[in-house]
C-alpha cells in the first residue's frame, strides 16, 4: 500500500469496521495485529495476528506499546467502549505513538420515527417506566440498570447476560446482521412496546430501527459518549486507509 507505513498497525476493537480494516491492510502486505477484548466468548476473529484480553488501562497499554512497538494504533472499538478509547488516547499520548478513531456514523432518525433520546443507560431505564413490555438491544453490559423494572423485558445478546437482570426478562441469544422479517417477527411475537437502543449506527442491526418504525413504536435511544480531544476521527474504513497512507515512515 504506497505511503503506509511499513511497521504493524494495531487495530483496536472487534467491530465490523476493525475487521474490515485488518481484511485490508493484510491484503496489502501490512502487518496488523488486531486487539479484542474478549467479552464475546465465540467472537468473529480477523485476519492477521490477533491478541485477547485487556491491557489493564492506559498504563498498562502504554507499557505493552513501550515492550511492543507498533508504527500507528487504530481505535475501531465499539462507539460505547468508553475504557478503551481513553485508555487508547492516554497511551498514544504518552508513548507519542499516533492514534486515529475509526467510528461509524451513527443512526438518523426518519419522519416518522418516534425517537426519544437519553444520556444514559439509567436514563433509559426510567423513561420506559410504565411500558408493559422492553426490548433492550443495549447488550449485555449495564442491563443492571434495568433490574428494577416490573415490565417484561426481552434482552438480546451474543451471549447469555450476567445478573441482576429484570425480575421477568426473556433472553434471546443471536447475532446479527438481523433482518426486516426477523425484527417485526420478534416485536410482534412479544407484544413489545417499546424499544431500547444505544446510537451504535451501521447496518447490521438497524432492522429493529425499521420494524418499530413500521409497528409505529417508539424507541428509546442511548446518545453516544464524547471522544477524548485532540483525536483525529474518520467514519470509514476508505478514510482510515486513506489517513493511514498519510502517515510518516
Amino acid at each position: 500500500m504506497s505511503g503506509t507505513p511499513p511497521g504493524r498497525v494495531l487495530v483496536l476493537g472487534g467491530t465490523g469496521e476493525a475487521r474490515r480494516l485488518a481484511t485490508a491492510l493484510v491484503d496489502e502486505g501490512v502487518p496488523v495485529l488486531s486487539s479484542l477484548a474478549g467479552r464475546v466468548a465465540d467472537p468473529v476473529l480477523p485476519p492477521g495476528d490477533v491478541r485477547v484480553g485487556g491491557f489493564g488501562g492506559s498504563d498498562g497499554l502504554a507499557a505493552w506499546l513501550s515492550a511492543h512497538p507498533v508504527q500507528v494504533i487504530v481505535d475501531a472499538t465499539h462507539p460505547f467502549a468508553v475504557a478503551m478509547t481513553a485508555s487508547a488516547a492516554t497511551a498514544a499520548a504518552a508513548t507519542g505513538v499516533p492514534l486515529l478513531r475509526l467510528q461509524r456514523p451513527g443512526w438518523t432518525a426518519e419522519p416518522a420515527d418516534d425517537w426519544r433520546w437519553v444520556d444514559s443507560l439509567t436514563g433509559a431505564a426510567e423513561a420506559v417506566r410504565g411500558f408493559g413490555c422492553v426490548f433492550l438491544t443495549t447488550g449485555r453490559q449495564g442491563l443492571a440498570a434495568f433490574a428494577t423494572l416490573t415490565a417484561h423485558c426481552v434482552v438480546r445478546s451474543v451471549d447469555p447476560p450476567d445478573p441482576p437482570l429484570p425480575a421477568r426478562t426473556t433472553v434471546v441469544l443471536e447475532r446479527g446482521p438481523f433482518s426486516l422479517a426477523d425484527e417485526l417477527a420478534l416485536l410482534r411475537e412479544h407484544a413489545v412496546e417499546v424499544l431500547v437502543t444505544k446510537d451504535s449506527g451501521g447496518a447490521m442491526t438497524a432492522a429493529k430501527l425499521t420494524a418499530a418504525r413500521e409497528l409505529g413504536l417508539p424507541v428509546v435511544v442511548v446518545r453516544r459518549p464524547p471522544l477524548p480531544p485532540g483525536v483525529p476521527v474518520v467514519g470509514t474504513v476508505d478514510e482510515a486507509l486513506s489517513w493511514l497512507r498519510g502517515q510518516p515512515g
